[in-house]
């Protein structure tokens, strides 16, 4: 399968695709948080082909939300509230014609979702949620999901048009051990 994917660089996608098949052998589903169109769900999707692990996405599915003042950088003026907008129905579809089993779809901000709306344990979590409070929610959400062994990727970690993401990550990583791939954040 090609994984075209328009807002995560090739080498991107090749390092989560390699990183999250690392994580089939930990214990949990893999989760993905922000999911636009789908494209790196698929990838995931198609990883978890052959294993009994399901994927879960959460998504507004109304597009980006209202940006803090910590979100506000001259590079990210295209980044405006209502942007990145793709319905629900049009994510599953794509599952359907790729011929991939449909993720178990969660519809809201991440804010408004609790501990009870993610898996039991996390193995793999894929968290973009592109402004600061999005990413601060996200990561409360996931952190005490994570199995021992899994692995959380923070897109746009070093994203200058996206100045919120890595205030929050920074914020919240502590003493947890952090290693950065261009835009991403990896905390295992």
């Amino acid at each position: 399968m090609s994984f075209k994917n328009d807002q995560v660089s090739l080498k991107e996608t090749e390092y989560i695709i390699n990183t999250a098949s690392e994580c089939l052998e930990v214990s949990g589903d893999f989760v993905e948080l922000g999911c636009y169109k789908g494209d790196t769900s698929l990838a995931l999707a198609e990883i978890l082909k052959t294993s009994d692990k399901k994927l879960w996405i959460y998504d507004s599915f109304e597009g980006l939300p209202e940006k803090s003042s910590l979100d506000n950088s001259p590079l990210g003026e295209e980044f405006k509230k209502g942007e990145l907008l793709v319905t629900k129905r049009e994510v599953k579809e794509r599952f359907l014609r790729a011929g991939l089993r449909v993720p178990v779809i969660k519809k809201g901000w991440f804010a408004d979702f609790s501990s009870e709306d993610l898996p039991e344990k996390i193995a793999f979590c894929f968290l973009d949620g592109d402004f600061y409070k999005s990413i601060r929610d996200g990561l409360k959400l996931a952190e005490n999901k994570l199995s021992e062994g899994a692995i959380l990727i923070v897109h746009d970690y070093n994203n200058p048009a996206l100045p919120g993401v890595k205030k929050a990550v920074d914020e919240w990583i502590g003493t947890r051990k952090l290693q950065v791939l261009e835009t991403c954040a990896i905390i295992s």
